[in-house]
């Protein structure tokens, strides 16, 4: 078929700009975030992870502007679920030796991950989200970010005080050239997931599959291929925090803000079918990540395992199995 050679050429053309510029945004901030004392996991929860998620919210900002607001709902739970499979799945496999976690996921970052997906699955479960639970979902965020930070601000002192003062006191043109290229590489992590999901979208359009289903599967992995790149690139550098931290920090970014702020926007149509296999399977995953990070490691087995989740998903998505 002729007219998919240039959306394919598109695709390819985005993906290599996704790679390089996630590889340059993920170097930025950890050097600015170890030279002002964060540990990597926070910078992984914030700076990464919202970084990563602006297509999810720019692409649904613009949905809900096009009278799609299904689309929103569906491309939510749609990346929470390639997050959790496919992109911890990739890393633990990927990565030579176990992903460590030495970052005390149990005492904020699990439960309110965890929470954050049974909190949607009650709020969008009658079918309906009404502008309170938007703000709800906003001021959760905002907790979390809060309670993340305060968490470690004794560890981050102690290393703070001990770390030499060359590394920690950097000078004033170093952290700029680095807010630089975190600037400059997230415009292109956007610019780069934008023209992947127009490109998937057509691709989908030609190959006549319905909107929802590109929605759950093609934009949610569209707007997914950051986080996918970062985290790829983290893992196999063995920076577990970074790539199990982004991608609790997408999640929850995803759930609150994405939701929350789109809500603010406009009414969400709320898909039955995204209720009906969607929401179950992003809760379960959400669950199974819970009990594999218990003992602060991901095998490659798990990270098979995951694999074999997200390709259930993708084939009872589309009827294949």
């Amino acid at each position: 078929m002729p007219e998919l050679i240039t959306p394919c050429v598109i695709f390819v053309v985005s993906l290599f700009i996704l790679v390089k510029a996630s590889d340059f945004f993920t170097d930025a901030a950890e050097k600015v975030g170890l030279s002002i004392g964060l540990s990597p996991f926070i910078i992984g929860v914030t700076i990464v992870s919202i970084g990563t998620s602006l297509p999810e919210l720019i692409s649904s900002l613009l949905a809900v502007a096009q009278n799609s607001s299904e689309i929103v709902v569906s491309n939510v739970v749609g990346s929470n679920i390639a997050n959790i499979f496919l992109i911890i799945g990739t890393a633990s496999i990927m990565s030579t030796n176990a992903l460590s976690i030495t970052y005390d996921l149990v005492s904020v970052d699990l439960p309110l991950f965890v929470g954050s997906a049974f909190l949607l699955a009650l709020i969008i479960g009658d079918e309906n989200f009404s502008t309170g639970e938007a703000w709800l979902l906003i001021l959760g965020y905002l907790m979390y970010l809060f309670y993340t930070i305060k968490g470690s601000e004794d560890n981050e002192q102690e290393a703070k005080e001990e770390q030499d003062s060359t590394i920690v006191n950097r000078n004033s043109g170093f952290l700029l050239r680095q807010v630089i290229i975190i600037i400059a590489s997230a415009i292109f992590l956007y610019l780069g997931a934008n023209y992947t999901i127009d490109s998937l979208i057509k691709i989908s359009e030609i190959l006549n599959i319905g909107k929802e289903i590109i929605a759950v599967s093609a934009v949610a992995l569209g707007t997914s291929l950051p986080e996918l790149i970062v985290t790829i690139s983290a893992g196999t550098k063995g920076q577990a925090e970074i790539a199990v931290g982004n991608v609790i920090g997408s999640n929850i970014f995803n759930t609150f803000m994405v939701m929350g702020v789109s809500g603010l926007i406009g009414n969400l149509v709320i898909p039955k079918a995204v209720l009906d296999n969607g929401l179950t399977t992003m809760v379960a995953g959400t669950i199974l990540l819970f009990f594999a990070t218990q003992d602060k490691k991901l095998t490659q087995w798990e990270g098979w395992l995951f694999f074999i989740f997200y390709g259930w998903f993708i084939g009872t998505t589309f009827n294949l199995l």
